[in-house]
């Protein structure tokens, strides 16, 4: 009655909105896992994993240390461990990375830090010979 097109009810009576996203604020320290279903913004400290469904946002004074997991990410502050980006990772130019990271797409503005191992999937390129055209171009 009350709810509008962007909240959805749960089994438990709950409305939660669609668009919602979570935020850990400056000053605030958490050791442990959080496990986001939306987009969440750090400005405090976390240590620990973080596996989110949606973006994370490292502001310009968050710090992370441990494992994220997570769709598309900005680094303004200081990371620690391994990330896992499915699809775009943004370095902004006051961001620290040191540690392992795995992503579709990387983005580093001039300024960053990042000392880390980097594994990136990007596009697959079709091959110009398919094997059958190859087999009657060698003969």
């Amino acid at each position: 009655m009350f709810g509008g097109k962007n909240e959805k009810s749960n089994n438990n009576n709950v409305q939660t909105s669609t668009n919602a996203s979570n935020s850990i604020v400056e000053g605030t320290s958490i050791k442990g896992d959080i496990i986001a279903g939306n987009d969440i913004r750090i400005d405090g400290n976390l240590t620990g994993k973080l596996d989110c469904k949606g973006r994370v946002i490292i502001g310009p004074q968050g710090k992370v240390e441990g494992d994220i997991n997570c769709i598309n990410a900005i680094v303004e502050g200081q990371f620690q461990g391994t990330i896992n980006v499915k699809e775009l990772l943004t370095i902004k130019e006051t961001g620290i990375i040191n540690g392992d990271v795995s992503c579709d797409k990387l983005f580093i503005q001039t300024g960053a830090v990042f000392n880390t191992t980097c594994t990136m999937g990007g596009q697959k390129i079709k091959p110009l010979i398919s094997k059958e055209n190859a087999g009657k171009a060698a003969q």
